[in-house]
């Protein structure tokens, strides 16, 4: 482990709640000497020290001894490719970053294919879709929407969501989505 960048860790949590050693020292039960050690990298804590300090922080222990990912490169030949019922296909371009719950995915539908009707995801969760090629219909709650090639749509995504496409030729496009929260459990991914 890197006492220094361990350290670091606990300096920058401490810092982002306006929190003094003192007033850390206070709330984990860990001396100000022993703190201003491990954020100086001049000592290694105890697991049960670290636990103690997380406690202070209220974070859990697991933020303090895990380095925050800075770079994640997914492949083309690393991309996960679903192909679902009604013979439509999505790709997930994004890479899985824990603690990022955004995800980019491209979707093609066949002719008359309806993909499904999906649930809202949490309130402040936001959409945005963008047509490659083809036509594209949503229906949103209960409004419909007709997207051509190059028209793109951004939603709350806090809404009822159905993908159909309507037209004689294969549809393409792009789904960003940004979830707030964690979606409910057992819901799944939308149709995308």
């Amino acid at each position: 482990m890197d006492l220094g960048a361990l350290g670091r860790r606990i300096q920058a949590a401490r810092a982002d709640r306006g929190l003094t050693l003192q007033t850390l020292a206070d709330r984990s039960s860990v001396s100000v000497s022993m703190l201003s050690a491990v954020e100086r990298g001049a000592k290694a804590p105890t697991v049960v020290v670290l636990d103690h300090i997380a406690d202070g922080l209220g974070v859990p222990l697991t933020e303090l001894l895990t380095e925050p990912v800075r770079m994640v490169v997914r492949r083309a030949a690393e991309q996960e490719v679903v192909d679902e019922p009604g013979g439509w296909q999505r790709t997930i371009l994004t890479p899985v970053v824990p603690g990022v719950n955004f995800e980019w995915i491209r979707s093609t539908l066949p002719p008359g294919c309806e993909a499904g009707t999906y649930p809202p995801y949490a309130a402040g969760s936001h959409e945005f879709i963008v047509v490659q090629s083809g036509t594209l219909t949503l229906t949103v709650d209960d409004d419909v929407l007709t997207l051509a090639e190059g028209d793109s749509l951004y939603l709350a995504a806090d809404v009822t969501l159905s993908y159909a496409n309507r037209s004689a030729a294969p549809c393409t496009y792009h789904v960003a989505a940004m979830i707030m929260r964690p979606r409910r459990p057992g819901l799944g991914s939308r149709g995308r």
